[in-house]
């Protein structure tokens, strides 16, 4: 099959390190990577990635016409020659007013309560990983300054050795100290500032721990809590490596799965020689004591009724690439449930530690998914029902990404999900702060001793690197400009080229705002697309209507 990424693109003049991804994004991504893939360079150089290079030297030609198979790639952008749709009221359809930085970018989401996102973008759940836990500063910070949600993913209570879990007092085992999610809920809302949220994940171990009760205990409805019914990278509950013993030990005690099973003696001679030099912490699966449609529906209900009791006033819901009746009782329950968001992930977005196999083979590939999503959610439509809002993920890394998923979604989606794109700007701003300010390396987890030639060719010095550094200096002041993680200054940097790149796409689609974008703004590159997506054949789009102007 023809893929629309190669490991080289000389166009952009950028480079991937391994196999490439349906994304763009290497198929194995290292925090310590050197460059230069797309996102990497567009983290510091921004919009600049946009174009091709070497102006005035050269032209350049697509080789991204002949669509073969299914996928993103092979839907196509629909442009027009007239009209305009979507300007603000104080604006004109005049040439002067319909030009690409009038397009506005906001959306919001909800239910009852509406959230409001300067850009239709979220961050994936981060939860249990080391990559989370060290890089979250540039995460949070980047993803509040730019004004988005970030998702904090499961199990970071659980695996967090400083928190206490019961059973002191009256909390009957819940939690009494949790201070890894504390760090990474007030981080984040430290640089809140109206627009985006801080949206807290729940697993089967996070309820039994009681994540939900402690959360809103202590931050009220400043957080959004989400359950989760599983993701697009695997079929099984989150996991993570641990290469401790005692570690080991003390999440099998928390009552994870953990394997192989450190309390066994063998296995502890067996780590003691070096046989076994690592272990793997599993979640749960949930509802696995329901066996029909009525009993998960009134469990999730109940649920509901429950989290809203104890105060949380919003409510989201993540779900993984399964089937056609998991992707139909997601969207039924979650309308009738009004909560706030409904994020469906398919096959073929990335993780910190899946099954690679499991992660190759198994689940709804995205473009199916979220096809059929936009079916389902078109029936309950078609029944008076307001459907839930709809966040789509699963491999997602540009912009013409955003707007592709947008517009196969609308009008029922309203942010894209992206996970390992915009983890790859905290890497790169970790490791050239911590090869800049070498005493800071260790606490910044930066991986360099030094610059690289791949970032000396763009500067030396973050207001030389960053694109993106001048602007949030002028809003944040030089004082707190010092406080700012360079890992974040390159998610801000990556977050203005996509959002650029985005206004660029609508602006040539003629459409003005989010809200009108529909799913005549694209169309299928291929006839097996067309019949998948339900997206009609590039030349059958407004077929008849040329013939009409033909025969006029």
């Amino acid at each position: 099959m023809e893929m629309r990424f190669s490991k080289g693109n000389d166009a952009l003049g950028t480079k991937n390190r391994g196999n490439v991804c349906e994304s763009s994004l290497c198929t194995l991504c290292r925090a310590d990577c050197n460059g230069k893939c797309e996102t990497w360079l567009s983290s510091m150089v921004g919009r600049k990635l946009l174009y091709p290079r070497s102006f005035g030297l050269v032209t350049a030609g697509a080789n991204n016409t002949n669509h073969v198979g299914v996928s993103y790639n092979s839907l196509r952008i629909q442009g027009y020659a007239y009209g305009s749709a979507g300007l603000t009221k104080d604006m004109t359809n005049s040439p002067d007013d319909c030009v690409f930085p009038n397009v506005s970018l906001e959306t919001e989401f909800g239910s009852k309560i509406k959230t409001k996102s300067s850009m239709p973008m979220m961050t994936g759940a981060l939860g249990s990983t080391l990559i989370a836990e060290k890089y979250w500063d540039s995460f949070a910070i980047g993803g509040a300054l730019i004004g988005i949600p970030v998702v904090i993913g499961e199990n970071v209570v659980g695996v967090d050795r400083n928190s206490e879990i019961g059973p002191q007092a009256d909390k009957k085992g819940k939690i009494v100290k949790a201070p890894e999610l504390d760090r990474r809920i007030e981080t984040y809302l430290r640089y809140f500032h109206g627009m985006g949220a801080i949206i807290v994940q729940l697993n089967v171990e996070d309820t039994r721990n009681g994540v939900a009760e402690y959360v809103v205990d202590k931050y009220g409805n400043k957080c959004i809590i989400e359950l989760k019914w599983g993701q697009g990278a695997k079929n099984i509950g989150g996991e993570i490596q641990v290469r401790s013993l005692e570690y080991a030990l003390f999440l099998k005690k928390r009552g994870y799965v953990v394997d192989p099973d450190p309390s066994l003696p063998e296995v502890q001679q067996g780590f003691e020689q070096g046989a076994i030099k690592s272990f793997a912490r599993h979640s749960r699966l949930g509802a696995t004591n329901l066996n029909t449609v009525s009993k998960v529906q009134e469990d999730f209900m109940n649920t509901v009724e429950y989290l809203r009791g104890i105060g949380f006033e919003r409510i989201t819901l993540k779900t993984g690439s399964y089937g056609m009746e998991e992707l139909a009782m997601a969207i039924k329950f979650a309308t009738d449930a009004e909560l706030d968001l409904l994020t469906i992930d398919g096959s073929g977005g990335g993780t910190g530690m899946s099954p690679w196999n499991m992660m190759q083979s198994w689940g709804v590939p995205s473009i199916i998914l979220h096809s059929k999503a936009h079916e389902y959610a078109s029936i309950l439509s078609a029944k008076g029902k307001n459907v839930v809002d709809m966040s789509f993920a699963g491999g997602f890394a540009l912009e013409d990404h955003l707007f592709k998923s947008l517009a196969l979604g609308a009008p029922y989606t309203k942010l894209i999900c992206m996970g390992r794109a915009i983890m790859i700007p905290g890497f790169l701003g970790a490791n050239i702060e911590g090869a800049i300010n070498p005493e800071q390396r260790a606490a910044v987890s930066g991986n360099w001793n030094e610059l690289p030639k791949t970032v000396l060719e763009v500067g030396k010095t973050a207001d030389e690197i960053f694109v993106g550094y001048h602007d949030l200096e002028k809003k944040m002041g030089k004082e707190e400009m010092k406080n700012i993680p360079y890992g974040a200054i390159a998610f801000y940097t990556l977050a203005d080229k996509l959002g650029c790149g985005l206004q660029q796409l609508m602006a040539g689609a003629r459409k003005f705002s989010l809200n009108q974008i529909t799913r005549q703004e694209i169309f299928s590159g291929n006839r097996e697309t067309a019949i998948e997506t339900g997206i009609p054949h590039v030349s059958d789009v407004n077929n008849e209507s040329a013939k009409k102007i033909l025969n006029a």
